[in-house]
């Protein structure tokens, strides 16, 4: 079973579905005001408004919770050139543009891979929104018991990946997250952090092949007509996606030995909505895995 959430609310005729994607507390009025063309009300309500950012080595992904709920989502590209004040800048942009300011938010978390971009990250919290992030990192609570040989090596994303997918569908789980990197994590019965598998992403792999082979270019990662390629297009695009299908079938298999074959696998990343089209082995899709990971990991230690 593959299922997804709508992620672009943008592209529905607002006024009327409005609840249907955003529901339950302060964002909706916000952005019910911006697409009536009304200035945002200040916050008032309940509910915290959390601003979860995922910062990974290809992309920077930034979620708005209005409470439980998951209002809005971003993607900016990772730049660890770029000052805090141009992120600082761009995400008060992204932000505006549905009629959210920065007095909007009331908390922050969040999961950084890129160590450089950690502290600049913080300080956007603190200096643009008023706000000092929790830092999903060794010592913040997660709930998950982590049997990794070093459990500081496991990435804060694997860690919140594993948290959503263990609370949001149970164990034993196997989580496949397609980005920069094609990463596995196990999750066993009892709900433990066993360990995983780490591969090239797809991007990472393509450009490898086109890089260093003189006579083969850049082509779509899309499905060809047959994995049998009639031409050089076509014999690339099989390869890649079709021998990344095999991939992810045969480490899911073997990983299934170990935790049961009952273990469900959900996807998530930049390409599981490619990957999934071509293969049986996921129950579902989640691509907001993470930023509910880091919600989750938020509210456990806020509330402790």
């Amino acid at each position: 079973m593959v299922s997804y959430r709508p992620l672009d609310y943008r592209l529905f005729d607002f006024p009327n579905h409005c609840e249907k994607v955003v529901s339950g507390g302060r964002l909706l009025p916000y952005l019910r005001a911006h697409y009536n063309g009304r200035t945002p009300p200040h916050n008032q309500g309940d509910l915290p408004v959390l601003l979860a950012l995922d910062i990974g080595n290809t992309t920077v992904t930034i979620g708005v919770f209005d409470g439980p709920s998951l209002g809005a989502t971003y993607r900016i590209a990772t730049d660890v050139g770029r000052f805090a004040d141009e992120y600082g800048v761009l995400m008060l942009s992204l932000l505006g543009h549905d009629g959210l300011t920065p007095d909007t938010i009331d908390q922050a978390v969040i999961a950084c891979v890129v160590p450089d971009l950690e502290p600049r990250f913080t300080s956007i919290c603190q200096r643009y929104f008023g706000v000092t992030p929790v830092i999903v990192s060794a010592g913040v609570k997660t709930g998950l018991r982590i049997l990794y040989d070093t459990p500081r090596d496991v990435g804060a994303d694997r860690v919140a990946d594993a948290v959503a997918a263990t609370r949001l569908y149970g164990a034993p789980l196997i989580v496949v997250d397609l980005g920069t990197g094609t990463v596995f994590d196990a999750i066993n019965r009892d709900g433990d952090y066993v360990g995983g598998a780490i591969a090239p992403g797809l991007g990472i792999a393509s450009e490898a092949l086109f890089s260093r082979a003189a006579r083969l270019y850049r082509v779509e990662l899309s499905r060809p007509p047959s994995p049998i390629g009639r031409n050089t297009v076509a014999a690339i695009q099989s390869g890649i996606l079709f021998g990344y299908v095999g991939l992810i079938e045969g480490i899911v298999a073997r990983m299934k030995a170990e935790l049961g074959d009952d273990a469900k696998v959900i996807g998530t990343g930049g390409y599981a909505a490619i990957i999934c089209k071509e293969t049986d082995v996921f129950y579902t899709v989640n691509e907001d895995l993470t930023l509910e990971g880091l919600r989750i990991i938020h509210d456990m230690n806020v509330a402790s």
